[in-house]
């Protein structure tokens, strides 16, 4: 057995243990699928520069490339937009862009998705091709469309695809409004994360349905949702256990914050509930659906440190700060964004705090509602 053939059967035997691949179906095409292939053009590995976070290149023969490559891990093949491994020469710090997929969440999703022969899926999001790769082995290519936003990296996942003999329907567009053309679809996955479920989505999926996403935002919290689509045209369904996280869809990423408000102004009060909730993935997720446009950050001010939450399209903010063992809530703007946060959460607490298994998410032409 060669070592690549090894480190892929030792990775499959860890991802079966571990829980994530648990049908045969899907363990014979992720085992037909040797992920190196999807990475030739090398990944990038974390470091630091002067204390600053920064990735350094790692091409393919170099140490370690093909042990990484069969490792249960994310591996960043893209940076600022543009940059992959083979365009650095020591470090850069800034900021990944794509990458691919730790195995284990490819391989959950694809258990996740439920599909039976013949079904046919719309992937938002081809990536580096790999789980593209792995659902048109388990389904047939003629039953898999793939759309990926970036057109080097659609391109660099078309010519990894066609190395291995596999050609599914790739499409180099805008995932977010799918792709009516080969619609109506049994299944849609999405393997970037989305502030919000698109229409375009739940129009092309099929009656019964089910679309297999991550429901995100800019607070950083976010959740596995399975949905399946009404004779309506709406669509709900639960969350999946586990706190999924996903690059959000680029149209879907936060605007700059550009000049601050003056958080001087405002009107003051005590709060319910701290700001100390923020440091909480459960409860960051539910108040991004109270204050979906918000952005957070912290300052030293006056002696102490504020928790600040933005809203740049609207103007408003709140701005919290501990005093004495109490919490107090500065807010200006049109919506009193920790008003609205606070009303959620209490909503939540008085519920006796659900855990996400427990809930559930609505999509209708209208907006998105969480519920438990």
């Amino acid at each position: 057995m060669t070592n690549q053939a090894q480190l892929h059967e030792e990775l499959l035997d860890a991802l079966t243990a571990g829980g994530s691949l648990r049908t045969d179906p899907w363990k014979r095409a992720a085992a037909a699928v040797p992920r190196h292939a999807f990475l030739r053009g090398g990944f990038f590995r974390h470091t630091t520069v002067e204390g600053f976070s920064a990735w350094e290149p790692v091409l393919e023969g170099e140490d370690g490339w093909l042990e990484a490559c069969y490792r249960d891990e994310s591996l960043v093949t893209q940076i600022a937009g543009t940059i992959v491994p083979s365009d650095v020469r020591g470090q850069i710090t800034r900021e990944p862009t794509s990458s691919s997929t730790l195995p284990s969440l490819v391989l959950r999703m694809l258990e996740d998705l439920q599909v039976a022969a013949g079904m046919r899926v719309l992937e938002i999001g081809t990536g580096t091709g790999y789980s593209t790769a792995v659902l048109s082995t388990r389904l047939g290519e003629q039953n898999v469309t793939s759309v990926e936003y970036d057109e080097g990296v659609a391109a660099r996942a078309r010519t990894a695809l066609a190395q291995l003999g596999v050609y599914p329907t790739l499409v180099n567009g805008d995932g977010l409004l799918g792709h009516a053309d080969g619609g109506p679809y049994d299944r849609i996955i999405a393997t970037c994360g989305v502030k919000t479920v698109p229409v375009a989505w739940i129009e092309q999926t099929q009656r019964g349905g089910m679309i297999l996403a991550t429901i995100g935002g800019w607070l950083g919290a976010s959740e596995l949702a399975r949905l399946t689509v009404r004779d309506d045209g709406t669509a709900s369904g639960p969350l999946l256990s586990g706190q999924v996280s996903f690059m959000l869809a680029r149209p879907h990423t936060p605007p700059p914050l550009g000049l601050l408000p003056d958080l001087s102004e405002g009107k003051e009060r005590e709060t319910i509930i701290g700001a100390d909730v923020l440091d909480d993935w459960t409860s960051r997720f539910i108040i991004q659906f109270a204050v979906p446009d918000a952005q957070r950050l912290t300052l030293n001010r006056h002696g102490h440190t504020e928790h600040v939450l933005i809203d740049v399209a609207s103007g408003s903010w709140a701005a919290l700060y501990e005093d004495r063992g109490r919490w107090i809530a500065r807010q200006d703007g049109p919506h009193p964004v920790w008003d609205a946060a606070e009303e959620q959460l209490g909503r939540w607490h008085a519920a006796g705090t659900p855990a996400v298994e427990e809930f559930s998410i609505t999509v209708t032409p209208e907006g998105q509602t969480l519920s438990w």
